[in-house]
């Protein structure tokens, strides 16, 4: 068949997902992100590894940063084909873009004036990666297609976007390649969600596949129960409450910070946590929480029931979503307990690196993580209890309490990944496994060929592979 797969991101690695599919003179291109750990942030300025204006098409599994964050280089660079989507995707992607191009410019020109302060001069201008009229400039080129959808991408090549669970919107895309009567299908999971977890629907199951690329983020644990999940929300709530100080929740703005608020609302509603005010403060998290309240018909039935009853995780009373500046700063005079929730969920940038330095050093206060942490990021060395830490130019001993609730994560254990992928009936003729650390990818592989005896394989950063 003469099928080709580059391995050009999320190899060995969490972030920076970016897979190339090249069959009859065609190049289809899954996913484009931005790394984000500190020891790869390097690639998002060197070459993709494919001319850009070579690519013919990108299919785009879901709207995390990581997985769409490279877009407006790759138009910027020469990309002039139809980037293909989910409805609810592309709507929260323009919100991600925006949001990353105005990061991008802040950033840049935040290190300018320290450098001129610091009287500091770096090799090359200090520049954005791309800017916000750079982002918005590639909005025309997505296309959204619904669920099930089949669509026509290139010369023998269909492809159909079926429900992930991971975020709202969120993709398995079946890629079918044929030519002269012979068939290849290709399952991308890009990041897979876990059944019976709250707002949206379980993953969508397939019953054969020839070749699949299976993330492994946790592919070395099990999480948490769903109630066990609760129980340790509950416990990290009334232990700041009881301690006087303040929750900082380092939360990604798509998905993470809704399915906070969803346990938040239950567990006010059953009485258990004290009724204290719960900021939502990301102006990018607000406007993703309101593309999640017009696509219904994205929840599972739990989700609509409290919809339908008045009882929504996005407007119980003591949740304020907070818009501007001005209203985050203001955060920092309130007495007593309260929650924030802002971005990122790294703490690669954003708001919530302010939320730290006003809490870090402060003993009675919780620095609570519902999310990975990446290796390298700010988040990971928080969470290793790292004695001092630099935040925003300056540091900071770590004093703060520091919790992990593992059970919040939108990604599938080691466990349930072999569960779904058990619906196929016959043995695939490889699996790559991706989008996980090292240790993890290995370990999840070692796993699969114990309970499964297939073909499995962990590609390395710029792999290229014949498939047949």
């Amino acid at each position: 068949m003469d099928i080709k797969l580059r391995f050009l991101g999320a190899a060995e690695n969490v972030t920076g997902s970016r897979h190339v599919l090249e069959f009859n003179h065609s190049k289809v291109m899954i996913d484009c992100g931005l790394y984000q750990e500190r020891d790869y942030q390097y690639r998002n300025w060197e070459d993709f590894g494919v001319e850009p204006s070579d690519v013919d098409a990108i299919l785009l599994t879901h709207a995390h940063l990581d997985h769409c964050g490279l877009i407006p280089k790759l138009v910027k660079e020469g990309f002039k084909g139809k980037i293909y989507a989910t409805e609810a995707t592309v709507e929260i992607a323009k919100i991600v873009l925006l949001d990353a191009g105005k990061l991008q410019e802040e950033d840049a020109e935040y290190k300018r004036k320290r450098h001129k302060r610091e009287g500091r001069q770096g090799p090359r201008p200090v520049e954005p990666l791309y800017t916000m009229q750079e982002a918005e400039a590639c909005f025309d080129q997505f296309h959204p297609v619904k669920f099930k959808e089949v669509i026509p991408i290139g010369d023998g090549i269909e492809a159909a976007f079926h429900t992930a669970g991971h975020i709202l919107g969120a993709a398995v895309i079946k890629v079918d390649v044929c030519r002269n009567g012979q068939c290849r299908t290709i399952l991308f999971t890009g990041d897979f969600g876990r059944t019976d977890k709250p707002i949206l629907r379980d993953p969508a199951t397939f019953s054969e596949a020839d070749y699949l690329l299976v993330e492994s983020t946790y592919g070395d644990r099990i999480h948490s129960s769903v109630e066990d999940t609760k129980e340790q929300l509950c416990k990290a709530v009334n232990d700041a409450h009881q301690a006087g100080g303040n929750i900082i929740v380092p939360s990604f703005s798509v998905g993470r910070s809704q399915e906070v608020l969803y346990y938040m609302n239950e567990l006010l509603m059953e009485d258990r946590v004290p009724h204290i005010m719960t900021f939502l403060d990301s102006p990018m998290a607000v406007k993703v929480t309101e593309v999640f309240k017009s696509h219904p018909e994205l929840y599972d039935k739990e989700m609509a029931r409290l919809v339908v009853q008045n009882e929504s995780p996005f407007s119980f009373r003591g949740l304020k979503l907070v818009q501007s500046t001005a209203e985050s700063k203001a955060i920092n005079h309130i007495r007593g307990t309260v929650m924030i929730i802002a971005g990122s969920g790294m703490c690669t940038g954003g708001r919530v690196k302010h939320h730290l330095v006003n809490n870090i050093t402060r003993p009675e206060s919780t620095i609570l993580f519902v999310g990975y942490q990446a290796k390298g990021t700010l988040g990971r060395l928080i969470l290793e209890k790292t004695p001092e830490v630099r935040i925003l130019g300056r540091t900071y001993p770590l004093k703060a309490n520091v919790v992990q609730v593992h059970g919040f994560s939108a990604h599938a254990d080691r466990e349930e990944i072999l569960a779904w992928l058990k619906h196929i009936k016959t043995p695939p003729r490889k699996v790559f496994i991706v989008h996980g650390e090292k240790e993890s990818a290995h370990a999840f592989k070692d796993y699969l060929v114990e309970n499964t005896g297939w073909d499995v394989v962990v590609p390395q950063y710029q792999d290229v592979v014949d498939i047949d």
